[in-house]
């Protein structure tokens, strides 16, 4: 035997046989494989010629070599696959070899056996699981796992250092995969931060802009809230004029002179002339200072501040207009009457 180590593990049903070209008890000629018949010597019906092994039978263990083949039809179905020599087959039995009929004593003609394979022979024949010599099948069923008794002190040795390297690859891989997940998760915290902190930012953007909408529309509601209380005066005063005929002819005559001034030229003119004038005070100013004006501008126009002013100042031109008509009036009944 080439070493222990096994390589096949199985269980089959096994017969014996003697073939040395006698022709006793149905010899069939000289083994297959050239080798003289002999104790030791065992025939497969499949396995390449020159393998080697042993078998255990009950705690007995014998060693052969596969130098014949068989048996034949006993072999099919996966039956019967592997003839041993008639004096080993003796032994494990417990019985005795008849070497005038080649014959083992006690009638027992078929045992299971355990097989281990050691080696594989170079002659002809298949590797692996045993088939009939017909090749009508593969007789899986005949191999098992090695158990681990079997096992030489290496081969266990080799066993327990791949497992560890096994055991140490999956760690290790695990490893990989936590760190990988720690790692996405630290950069999806990251993104969620990011946002978050934009979001704060868009949001005080939004406050600070808000709170100069709101400065703007405090500054025009206050000086809407002024023009009408000097609306308001101005109306009382009006009311009270035959009470202060002088002292309101002497106030309001400025203001005539300002509206007969402007009445006498086309408000067109007036915008033209602004609007020319605005022209070319925006054309020398610098572009971010007519940008930033310009936005304060529609800010101020879309607040509801600007409305209420717009509102009052309306209102006032409306007072202004009726005061003014008034004055005018009075002043000609006084001059008319010679008072």
């Amino acid at each position: 035997m080439s070493s222990d180590s096994p390589i096949q593990y199985g269980k089959v049903k096994s017969s014996y046989f003697w073939d040395d070209g006698s022709g006793i008890n149905g010899d069939t000629g000289a083994p297959a494989s050239g080798e003289p018949m002999q104790k030791g010597l065992a025939a497969s019906p499949s396995w390449p010629l020159g393998t080697e092994g042993y078998v255990l039978y009950e705690g007995k263990k014998a060693e052969f070599f596969i130098g014949d083949r068989g048996p034949g039809d006993p072999a099919e179905g996966c039956n019967v696959l592997l003839d041993l020599d008639g004096k080993t087959f003796a032994e494990l039995t417990g019985e005795s070899w008849n070497d005038s009929s080649y014959t083992v004593s006690g009638g027992n003609g078929h045992i299971d056996v355990e097989y281990v394979i050691t080696k594989w022979g170079d002659g002809h024949g298949t590797e692996g699981a045993p088939r009939p010599m017909s090749g009508s099948t593969v007789c899986d069923s005949a191999v098992s796992a090695i158990p681990d008794d079997l096992r030489s002190d290496e081969e266990k040795k080799a066993d327990e250092q791949k497992k560890k390297e096994e055991e140490a690859q999956k760690k290790e891989e695990e490893a990989q995969k936590k760190k990988e997940e720690e790692q996405k998760k630290a950069e999806e915290k990251a993104e969620a931060e990011a946002a978050e902190k934009k979001a704060e930012q868009t949001d005080e953007e939004l406050a600070a802009h808000s709170r100069g909408d709101s400065g703007g529309g405090s500054s025009t509601g206050t000086e809407a809230q002024t023009a009408a209380n000097s609306m308001n005066g101005f109306t009382l005063a009006g009311a009270d004029l035959p009470l202060a005929a002088g002292a309101l002819t002497l106030a309001v005559l400025p203001a005539l002179l300002i509206a007969l001034f402007f009445a006498r030229r086309p408000a067109a003119s007036y915008a033209s002339e602004g609007s020319g004038l605005l022209s070319r005070v925006a054309s020398r100013l610098p572009e971010p200072w007519v940008a930033k004006a310009a936005d304060a501008g529609t800010r101020v126009k879309e607040s509801s501040a600007y409305a209420k002013a717009a509102d009052l100042a309306a209102k006032a031109g409306t007072a202004a207009g009726t005061a003014r008509d008034n004055v005018v009036e009075r002043l000609r009944s006084r001059g008319r009457h010679g008072a």
